[in-house]
């Protein structure tokens, strides 16, 4: 299935503009999610659909459903060893599921009583949740956050492997956009489709402090 894009003034108008909001590209079966990779990484997954080569399995690695969190992150696939941008299609339940399992990345009392507590939920959980400040495509700091999702383990496995179900190669889309946003600037900006996404089971929203819809 296609990547689907839209001009980024037409989406702005209809996003949240604060508050803790799910960003994705998502249909009935899946969700794309955005890494970015050094070249023989990236090359790897293109090529075989799958993470292997020189991707480790052995250290935790984060996914972001929002491509612009992700532009944020990689200096528009400028940075080193971040030239590669892959979005990732993974299947909706699995998705659904790291939602459900995830524990944050710093204590909050509101889900564990002590930060003892909250540790050891750490050390039991493969999958980390952190929310960010969303950012422009110019860089600035913006109210809305940002979810990104730490992997480790047999989790990180599944999602590098069986949960894995298509792997685009964004690069040279990332680079003819960079170039449009600093010559043109954000009126002439096309980035991928998103909307907010609500979690299968409507216990997961409120554990991870997500916003009501505006």
């Amino acid at each position: 299935m296609p990547l689907a894009f839209e001009p980024y003034a037409e989406q702005v108008e209809v996003w949240p503009k604060a508050g803790r909001h799910i960003l994705a590209q998502f249909d009935s079966e899946s969700v794309i999610v955005y890494q970015a990779y050094n070249p023989a990484i990236g090359r790897f997954a293109v090529e075989h659909q799958t993470f292997g080569g020189d991707f480790s399995f052995s250290r935790m690695s984060w996914i972001k459903p929002n491509f612009l969190w992700m532009m944020y992150r990689s200096g528009w696939g400028t940075k080193p060893h971040q030239e590669v941008t892959l979005a990732l299609r993974v299947r909706r339940a699995f998705f659904d599921s790291l939602l459900a399992d995830a524990v944050p990345s710093s204590w909050d009392r509101d889900l564990h009583a002590t930060p003892e507590e909250w540790s050891r939920a750490v050390g039991r959980s493969a999958v980390r949740l952190q929310w960010d400040p969303d950012h422009h495509p110019n860089g600035g700091k913006l109210d809305r956050r940002a979810i990104q999702l730490g992997l480790r383990g047999p989790v990180l496995e599944a999602f590098g492997t069986t949960e894995l179900l298509e792997v685009f190669d964004l690069s040279e889309f990332v680079a003819e956009q960079r170039a449009v946003l600093e010559s043109r600037g954000v009126a002439a900006l096309v980035t991928p489709r998103e909307r907010v996404y609500l979690p299968a089971d409507p216990a997961t929203a409120p554990r991870l402090k997500l916003a009501a819809a505006e």
